[in-house]
């Protein structure tokens, strides 16, 4: 089967540029310890009765089931996280004794202390330049599930569009958020790839709609033969040598 040149590159970006589960233990336990210590330190500053600690009251796994409880509630709002936490925090934190106003106000404070933490990701060594020689020879493009301040990191200015798949309501796998991409990257589907580490949301939504696929899969293992247009790599450092040999063939 001949291939069209490639024109166009899609990229997921958690465990695909960086390890993401650092990352993401750190800022969960992070911004909800910082909420704890916020708000000792406001009641006590306003010296109103001690009502214990918040995060005794409401542990962390309190905010988690809060927040699979919101996604199963608004099914179209599942891939907004910000939404979902800030919500599940607003609730947890009205529960605490928080009049309505307060809640929300330390809920948008303790996000923004999230999509600080959010945004301390350290990318792959082979990336940063990486990204650079592709971006001379293809259209760039990211597209996520998380969500990840990612305007705030350097690494984005090799990126032409950037989609928060979540925001827009049609998390992958569902091809909106890829067809976007497309048409603001200005190709097809067959003149395109997506690269991602995630059989379900990445390399399945792609080689639907006509892309080629570059697997991140690690050690991750797959028994049955992959489908055509589909290049298993055990690390984005192997991207480079795969695009080669597709332009050679």
């Amino acid at each position: 089967m001949t291939r069209l040149p490639l024109q166009a590159l899609t990229f997921d970006l958690d465990d695909t540029l960086w390890d993401n589960r650092e990352v993401m233990t750190r800022t969960e336990q992070g911004h909800y310890a910082w909420l704890d210590d916020a708000l000792a330190a406001w009641f006590a500053e306003r010296g109103e009765p001690a009502r214990g600690r918040f995060a005794e009251w409401l542990p962390i796994t309190a905010y988690q089931r809060r927040r699979q409880e919101l996604a199963e509630r608004h099914p179209l709002r599942r891939g907004d996280f910000t939404w979902i936490r800030e919500q599940a925090l607003a609730s947890l934190l009205k529960e605490f004794g928080l009049p309505h106003e307060a809640a929300w106000h330390w809920a948008t404070r303790a996000m923004e202390h999230f999509h600080d933490l959010r945004v301390r990701v350290t990318p792959y060594p082979e990336v940063e330049p990486m990204l650079g020689e592709l971006g001379t020879r293809y259209r760039l493009g990211s597209i996520t599930n998380g969500n990840l301040a990612f305007d705030r990191l350097p690494l984005r200015r090799h990126f032409a569009v950037a989609i928060a798949a979540g925001e827009m309501h049609a998390p992958k796998p569902d091809p909106r958020p890829f067809l976007m991409a497309l048409a603001k990257l200005g190709t097809s589907p067959a003149r395109a790839m997506h690269i991602g580490d995630s059989w379900k949301e990445d390399v399945l939504p792609a080689i639907r709609l006509g892309m080629q696929a570059a697997w991140i899969a690690g050690d991750t293992p797959h028994g049955a033969p992959l489908p055509e247009g589909v290049h298993r790599l055990e690390h984005i450092r192997e991207l480079p040598a795969l695009l080669e040999r597709l332009e050679q063939e």
